[in-house]
């Protein structure tokens, strides 16, 4: 893609997909527009389908003398692309009837989409090759590992499968995933990005996702009422799955939420974003954390995500039992917690070194 071309269609979910090559201008009118987001793996932003927001980014991209390209491909026309959107109507039903998450309902119709205008064919005409053709493709030109890929053919089995009732989709083999180990900071490590952000609010989020044990979606969905500090918990509604728990409200954490709910006032949400009725993005909370850790010097490749996973390991070598560290993740398997003796220090360190004898 040219530099000073900037392209913009429709995609499903009701947003508009922009691509553009790297533009600190440009990509600044981008971040203020609420609800955007940017998928890493097709190096596209995805924005609200609002013509406030088009009508932003055709300015702001007219006045930098852009090319401005709106609609799909040389093949795919605007009109085109939202007909195939359109038909994937039923899709949305059945999703919304079914109460799977925004997130999951934009995925799934993304990935159908994508294998429609693949294969340029009705949902109806889509044989067993044409997926083999499209997961082929995507797997080579994106690089996705395998959980995306077993987020894609779940997609496709939902449509294809329950929805249109096909029975090829249910032969395709779902990727062997890679048994890899979490990353997971030591408590020093973990006090010392903390320490590092100077931010009151944004140093609070990272506590409280360190502390509790929270995924980073459940973060910064939290709502003030979610707090209980009458019980010493937080309630975590609607977590992965559509699945309410509990977990612990850390009482070092208390003294310094105390201090920011004193200081910013949010009204419903704990961490309100640009706009104060809507609540802090994922992006924002992955580029303070990515800051923090360079900060304080951190090495390891570790993401917010590390958090809840040290926050598990730091449990276990404490010798709490690993159902009630089950609980507080809210995992749904015993299977998927026991990861976490792998990284445990607790057994290695009774264990010497046979150079150590």
């Amino acid at each position: 893609m040219n530099r000073k071309e900037i392209h913009i269609a429709p995609s499903p979910g009701s947003c508009l997909a922009v691509k553009l090559q790297y533009d600190p201008e440009l990509l600044s009118v981008i971040k203020a527009i609420p609800g955007r987001r940017w998928s890493f793996d097709e190096k596209t932003w995805y924005i609200p389908d609002r013509k406030e927001y088009f009508d932003s980014i055709l300015s702001a991209s007219a006045g930098m003398n852009y090319n401005i390209f709106v609609g799909g491909d040389d093949v795919f026309s605007f009109r085109e692309e939202t007909l195939l959107y359109e038909s994937l109507a039923d899709l949305k039903n059945e999703l919304i009837i079914r109460k799977y998450s925004g997130s999951t309902m934009e995925s799934y119709i993304r990935y159908n989409f994508n294998l429609l205008k693949h294969a340029r064919l009705k949902a109806d005409d889509i044989t067993q090759h044409d997926i083999t053709l499209f997961l082929s493709d995507t797997i080579t030109r994106n690089n996705a590992n395998a959980s995306t890929v077993q987020l894609i053919i779940n997609a496709l089995r939902f449509y294809f499968g329950e929805v249109l009732k096909k029975d090829f989709i249910y032969e395709f083999t779902p990727p062997r995933k890679d048994k890899k180990l979490p990353v997971v900071l030591s408590r020093n490590e973990v006090f010392s990005i903390i320490s590092s952000v100077e931010n009151l609010k944004h140093r609070t989020v990272l506590m409280l996702i360190y502390s509790a044990g929270l995924r980073l979606n459940e973060a910064i969905t939290i709502k003030i009422s979610d707090i209980d500090t009458d019980r010493g918990m937080i309630v975590i509604r609607k977590g992965k799955g559509r699945k309410d728990r509990t977990t612990l409200l850390s009482e070092k954490f208390l003294v310094i939420l105390r201090e920011y709910l004193d200081e910013y006032r949010p009204d419903d949400w704990l961490f309100e974003g640009q706009v104060r009725k809507e609540h802090l993005s994922a992006r924002s909370v992955q580029h303070i954390f990515t800051r923090a850790a360079e900060k304080a010097g951190i090495k390891k490749k570790a993401s917010v995500h590390t958090l809840r996973h040290s926050f598990a390991t730091h449990l276990l070598e404490q010798g709490i039992d690993i159902r009630f560290i089950q609980e507080l993740l809210g995992h749904s398997s015993p299977n998927t917690t026991m990861i976490y003796t792998h990284v445990s220090t607790r057994k290695l360190k009774d264990i010497k070194s046979p150079l150590d004898f």
